[in-house]
């Protein structure tokens, strides 16, 4: 663009002032990288098609328990290679504060959960003891646990014999085989015969299913099949992939997409002002510049396109460096978080979304200032009017 240098020249005319609010842009951007990140994250992943495994849940609700006489039914199901379960504890240790993920398992779940590496004689102890306790190589390192303790878990909602008192003897640790999932040993299992024996509320019920598919190939016609099975009960069942599973789990505590989409509007508000308020004060400092500019041939549309290029790639230089951040931190947060945060790059479609909003807000901040820009008349601007 032969322009592009004057292009340049106007918009580092006043270098503070474009440094400042090119650094809010980058911020913004930085932020929005970031949280979209997640958010698409959160909304990924909510067809079975393809799965190796499907959670069979409540249709009504993830909070609502399942009969574990469903059990062999789902094992009948063809195309069902292995089914385990589970249900929710919701036990806290010592501290709320210190509260982690706790569940009562079946004798196979490891068995199902490949990824995790157990010691043999570790899982047959827990399997073999009643009162038996299984943690995460990273929860027993974070509390100082070892092989042998008692970890006293306190219930929240399922007492045992009038008492919140939940002692677990430690008898096995299991570690992630992929060191990128490490977030996923922050979590305890109890035996589930003994939760269901124990406790003074639920007899025989279960959380949800874990289904081992026989293939991939088949997770549709599977999750079909697995859900006839109590269709019009009052237990009617929902499979669905694993992350969904997790996204529905998640969005009990908050609604993520909300969240971020309230906080990205609010920023780039914010951003809408500030860079609104850049333009308008650089075109009303270059008033005679401009009409020098038509004095020598300048055209009114060229005019408003030099204003207009120039606001966008305000925008589009901070975007793109602010997004580019985003993309070199994700890596970095996914790591410190241990696995729990699992973003290890800026995804493809907050790239496209980002690019798109960039030129909309380059646009929409320098419209006003281009259309004045244009409007000006040459006498009127060199006298000072």
């Amino acid at each position: 663009m032969k322009y592009l240098s004057l292009i340049w020249a106007q918009l580092f005319r006043s270098k503070t002032r474009t440094l400042l609010t090119l650094l809010s842009v980058v911020a913004a951007f930085l932020l929005f990288g970031m949280l979209d990140s997640v958010r698409v994250a959160f909304n990924a992943g909510g067809s079975v098609e393809g799965a190796n495994r499907l959670i069979v849940a409540s249709r009504l609700s993830i909070t609502q328990s399942l009969p574990i006489n469903l059990l062999p039914q789902i094992e009948a199901v063809p195309g069902v290679r292995k089914v385990t379960y589970a249900m929710w504890f919701g036990g806290i240790y010592q501290d709320p504060k210190n509260f982690f993920p706790n569940f009562s398992v079946a004798p196979n779940f490891f068995d199902v959960y490949s990824e995790y590496d157990v010691p043999p004689e570790q899982l047959k102890a827990f399997q073999d003891t009643r009162t038996g306790a299984i943690v995460g190589e990273a929860l027993a390192q974070k509390h100082g646990w070892k092989i042998g303790d008692t970890i006293p878990l306190q219930a929240t909602i399922f007492p045992r014999g009038g008492s919140n008192d939940w002692p677990l003897e430690l008898k096995a640790i299991f570690r992630a085989k992929d060191r990128k999932n490490v977030g996923s040993e922050n979590q305890l299992m109890m035996n589930w015969k003994y939760f269901d024996e124990s406790n003074d509320y639920i007899k025989s019920q279960v959380s949800w299913y874990t289904v081992q598919l026989a293939s991939a190939n088949q997770a549709s016609r599977v999750a079909r099949a697995i859900d006839a099975l109590s269709a019009n009960s009052d237990h009617e069942t929902k499979s669905q992939s694993e992350s969904a599973f997790q996204q529905a789990f998640a969005k009990q505590f908050a609604d993520i997409g909300l969240i971020v989409t309230s906080i990205m509007g609010a920023v780039f508000f914010t951003l809408l002002l500030l860079t609104g308020n850049t333009m308008a004060q650089a075109v009303r400092e270059r008033v005679p510049e401009l009409a020098v500019l038509k004095t020598l041939g300048f055209k009114d549309g060229t005019v408003l396109v030099l204003v207009m290029v120039e606001s966008v790639l305000l925008v589009m230089l901070g975007g793109l460096i602010g997004l580019g951040l985003a993309s070199v931190i994700m890596p970095g947060v996914a790591a410190a978080s241990g696995g729990m945060i699992g973003l290890p790059q800026v995804p493809a479609q907050t790239w496209l979304v980002g690019l798109g909003l960039m030129l909309a807000i380059g646009v929409v901040v320098g419209l006003l200032p281009a259309l004045r820009a244009k409007r000006l008349k040459i006498v009127d601007a060199l006298a000072g009017r």
